[in-house]
């Protein structure tokens, strides 16, 4: 794992944006990613997570120019084939709520927002073709087949701690399956082997050494999440 310097951030924030420097190490799915050397040197100014989006944000406005505009406290997230949809920064005493642009998600057409709420950050993801969007606990990856995409949240404060497949469709994005692992962990980042197939590398909670595991979306330990 690589340690990034990002000031006083506000611990599950700040693991967040750590996550996505080793994120990019892996391979993630996406148009424009930025470069981990980028993202260090970024962060590395930034005095908060908020701040850390707005300095990533930058840098990708110019490198997807159709996909988002910056207008004073609103971003305009582009649709696709046309219409342009809103998100409005909103502060408050209590931290106020941030959207910045992060990426791109090619395969689904769909705009990656980083997404700082007070103390919290996750990732809005907003689908180009019908403009539905849904908040995700980490930033999330796209399968092959584009039928899917998975998250890992885990950190000891503030993560929902699980793994999570969830189903893209024409109508949204539901979460489809869930897995939990017995012992607690630090941290977590799942990817894709193939379309059926999740390759998870994570830290058990006070041990330094990395491990990985391979799991099937057809594994009988999923938790499957009937839909809403």
């Amino acid at each position: 794992m690589i340690a990034v310097r990002i000031g006083s951030f506000a611990p599950r924030a700040a693991r967040i944006v750590i996550t996505l420097v080793v994120a990019l190490l892996a391979g993630a799915t996406a148009a424009a990613p930025l470069a981990v050397d980028e993202i260090a040197a970024l962060c590395a100014g930034a005095d908060g997570p908020a701040h850390c989006g707005r300095k990533v944000e930058e840098v990708q406005l110019k490198r997807l120019p159709s996909l988002a505009t910056r207008d004073g406290a609103t971003l305009k997230v582009s649709l696709y084939p046309s219409g342009m949809l809103p998100f409005t920064d909103k502060e408050a005493p209590a931290g106020g709520r941030f959207y910045s642009l992060w990426d791109f998600l090619d395969p689904i057409n769909a705009v990656v927002l980083y997404t700082v709420d007070a103390d919290d950050a996750k990732f809005t993801v907003v689908q180009r073709a019908n403009g539905r969007q849904i908040e995700l606990p980490a930033e999330p990856r796209a399968s092959p087949d584009r039928q899917r995409l998975v998250t890992a949240d885990f950190c000891p404060k503030r993560c929902v701690n699980e793994v999570a497949v969830w189903r893209v469709g024409r109508d949204g994005i539901r979460k489809e399956l869930a897995w939990r692992p017995a012992e607690a962990w630090d941290d977590a980042l799942a990817t894709w082997t193939d379309a059926d197939t999740l390759a998870v590398e994570y830290t058990i909670a006070g041990q330094t050494a990395t491990k990985t595991l391979t799991r099937k979306l057809n594994d009988a330990g999923w938790q499957r999440v009937a839909p809403q």
